[in-house]
């Protein structure tokens, strides 16, 4: 018998979603990341505890509820990583971008 408390979140999965995370599961063509969290949702749509998911997925519990509430807002889309903040590159003074031999030091 499963150790813990059940968890209030409860999803049911449609049989097409059910069919593209055990699909992502198999797949060596997609990011290992979306696999581990598809297989959150599974493992939730299963009756696993929040604990157990974490730690059969390796990641904190934190993590595991934060993908669990993109999925019930998004969908599977909500799995998918959103872009970070990035580097946003300055663009060369107008006098520089006017000089083809000028070496630039960052």
């Amino acid at each position: 018998m499963p150790r813990g408390r059940k968890t209030s979140l409860a999803i049911r999965l449609t049989p097409a979603e059910r069919q593209t995370l055990l699909t992502w599961q198999r797949s060596t063509l997609i990011p290992a990341g979306l696999a581990r969290r598809g297989r959150i949702i599974l493992l939730l749509a299963d009756g696993t505890t929040i604990t157990d998911i974490a730690a059969t997925v390796g990641i904190s519990r934190r993590h595991t509820y934060k993908w669990i509430q993109r999925f019930v807002q998004a969908g599977l889309e909500g799995l998918a990583e959103k872009p970070g903040r990035g580097h946003r590159l300055q663009p060369l003074p107008p006098d520089l971008r006017d000089q083809p031999d000028v070496d630039i030091v960052f």
